[in-house]
């Protein structure tokens, strides 16, 4: 597969800013203007046929200057292969929808707009999914406080459901205890030796051992 990434650093350079093979999975880092014109490659062309997206989702990274991590997850049922696209993007950058390539990008996009605050450009109808009504801020962003900013509950009294501050009744705790986990017997390595193998912008190929415990 990892001749697979070679051979897209050949085909499509001009798009791709690192495509890195680890653990049997490839990842392609794209610019967020390249993104268009990658997905729609992937999606059409005759020795790839990615022609679903799985999944879209972020991760948030408050100390990059390029906060968001958005990760689109594509399959190829004809070449049975899945492929990871990942673009990096400032807190109010927005990112062209991807509702035109694929259709399931529609729900996809709404939950990271949902959880993580990235808009999308040009999304037929990019509203909340997965909280509330008049809900406040992006659950899913780091600096986003573990007990929220409301509670709902059910008043006996007013015989409804009502939204109101949260009100702690002791101070929030954190617990900082060792991992059971790392008590275990380590896994053992992957079959492929847990090699990364990295193709820069200068085309050129490296490859490092991941260490592991």
């Amino acid at each position: 597969m990892h001749a697979f990434a070679q051979t897209l650093r050949q085909e499509i350079p001009q798009w791709l800013q690192e495509t890195q093979w680890r653990r049997g999975e490839l990842t392609l880092y794209v610019a967020p203007e390249h993104l268009v014109p990658c997905l729609s490659y992937l999606r059409d062309h005759s020795q790839t046929q990615y022609k679903c997206l799985v999944d879209v989702t972020a991760v948030d990274y408050p100390q990059h200057q390029r906060r968001f991590r958005v990760v689109y997850h594509l399959l190829s049922v004809e070449y049975a292969s899945r492929v990871r696209v990942c673009t990096d993007v400032y807190e109010n950058q927005p990112l062209p929808s991807m509702t035109g390539l694929y259709k399931s990008a529609g729900w996809w996009e709404r939950e990271v707009w949902d959880m993580f605050g990235v808009f999308f450009q040009g999304h037929p109808d990019l509203r909340r999914i997965l909280t509330d009504y008049g809900f406040q801020g992006h659950p899913l962003r780091k600096d986003f406080p573990l007990t929220g900013f409301h509670e709902v509950r059910y008043c006996d009294s007013e015989k409804r459901v009502i939204t109101e501050p949260v009100e702690l009744a002791q101070e929030f705790r954190y617990f900082e205890y060792g991992s059971p986990w790392e008590t275990l017997a380590p896994n053992t390595q992957h079959p492929e030796g847990d090699i990364v193998y990295i193709f820069n912008k200068n085309g050129c190929t490296a490859w490092k051992p991941v260490k592991t415990q």
